[in-house]
């Protein structure tokens, strides 16, 4: 493992390539193309699968949009040298667009309730234990001015749009002060920020609601927007940390990305773990507290079966251990250790995607399928984020791996505790 405790240099902040990308892009296109075949054979059990690989990894990549616009309307300086990383992540967005497309295309011409039921009004809701079809039931009645396929493509169109916008801004100023040094650019990062906050948390929660809370179209609940944003946080600083500690051991930020900077992302990610638990936990409980049926419903389906045993490891995994092991100060600065809780992060994270997506009610009715790993999970996961770390690969190739012309870069490279 890498020490980080290594004597920082602005001298070897020179463009440090990290390997081609094409072994990434062989991975990611020859799972996409196994999954696709899984189309053909299981076209529901695949659409699901697919549904939950583009929105975790999409999740991950908002909040590290999220991240770099704190720093910039914060004018942090500690996370000067972390930003480029993030910044290069930054250019999943176009692909993380195109991955669903399919789900779209596939809606609009082969099935409209493949993934969505609300997708076609005539969809027969006595074959998932209701009574009539889609287009009758008051709840979607009322919700159906958001609920529909164009106004469906236009949330697409618009929530990608604005974040490769964002993202965009970000990355052109960020690459052009390397070359002319100027302080305008920090300006115009810090002004996209101060826009860009409110326009994401717009856009990730119309995203987190249209995409997954409408799956089961007659719940309710006003944090829901809360809830992804704080788990697309969790998985965004742990990824951010690995991607790091990956980049200084193998050359590119070694003597860069230091213990102190690795202390400070264990901090935050322990501030957001208890946001998680509070987020969640007062969501069971208001629901809970309040009795409604068209709120308590989606709580009771995930009771049946496994799915208990789900929430159960979530209480516990998700929230109680991670905060039990940031409390600690070497289990934040030792490399071993912070690999060790990052990848934990990133699989519980996983599993509230799981416990959130995949619990649905068999035809005919009653409890919902059990909880497992599906091989097309697996495929559809791998192909994403194949393309996506083939997307980061090459992008940070081109540039140099931290913002050197920054006018705080000194301030992040002498960091300390």
């Amino acid at each position: 493992m890498s020490d980080l405790s290594t004597k920082p240099s602005i001298s070897g902040a020179e463009s440090t390539p990290i390997g081609k990308p094409t072994m990434a892009l062989a991975i990611g296109a020859i799972a996409l193309l196994i999954t696709g075949v899984g189309f053909i054979l299981n076209p529901h059990k695949v659409a699901s699968s697919w549904l939950l690989a583009a929105s975790y990894t999409t999740a991950i990549a908002i909040g590290m949009l999220f991240m770099v616009m704190l720093h910039h309307i914060f004018d942090a300086g500690w996370s000067t040298v972390i930003r480029r990383t993030l910044e290069h992540c930054l250019a999943v967005f176009p692909w993380l667009a195109l991955f669903f497309l399919p789900l779209i295309l596939l809606s609009w011409i082969y099935e409209p309730a493949l993934v969505w039921k609300w997708m076609d009004p005539n969809y027969d809701l006595a074959s998932i234990g209701g009574h009539g079809t889609v287009g009758e039931d008051i709840l979607y009645v009322k919700k159906s001015p958001l609920l529909n396929f164009p106004t469906f493509v236009i949330i697409y169109l618009i929530v990608f749009l604005s974040w490769i916008w964002l993202s965009s801004r970000f990355r052109k100023a960020s690459f052009s002060q390397d070359g002319d040094g100027s302080a305008a650019h920090t300006m115009t990062c810090r002004n996209t920020a101060a826009a860009g906050i409110p326009l994401a948390a717009l856009t990730a929660t119309l995203a987190a609601c249209v995409w997954i809370k409408s799956l089961d179209y007659h719940w309710f609940s006003t944090m829901y927007g809360v809830w992804f944003f704080s788990g697309a946080m969790r998985a965004a600083l742990a990824m951010t940390v690995l991607v790091c500690l990956y980049l200084a051991k193998q050359g590119a930020l070694k003597g860069l990305f230091l213990r102190s900077h690795m202390l400070q992302l264990g901090n935050i990610m322990l501030a957001f773990t208890v946001f998680w638990a509070y987020i969640s936990f007062s969501q069971y409980f208001l629901i809970w507290n309040a009795n409604i049926p068209e709120e308590t419903f989606w709580y009771v389906l995930r009771e049946h079966g496994n799915w208990r045993y789900v929430g159960y490891t979530l209480i516990f995994a998700h929230f109680f251990f991670p905060f039990f092991f940031f409390l600690g100060h070497r289990n934040k600065i030792l490399p071993g250790r912070m690999i060790f809780i990052c990848i934990w992060i990133l699989l519980t994270q996983l599993l509230d995607f799981y416990y959130n997506i995949l619990p649905y009610k068999k035809d005919g009715g009653g409890d919902p399928l059990e909880f497992g790993i599906s091989f097309w999970d697996v495929t559809a996961l791998v192909g994403i984020i194949g393309i996506c770390a083939w997307a980061f690969i090459k992008s940070f190739n081109k540039t140099r791996p931290i913002p050197i012309r920054d006018p705080r870069i000194l301030e992040s490279l002498n960091y300390h505790e």
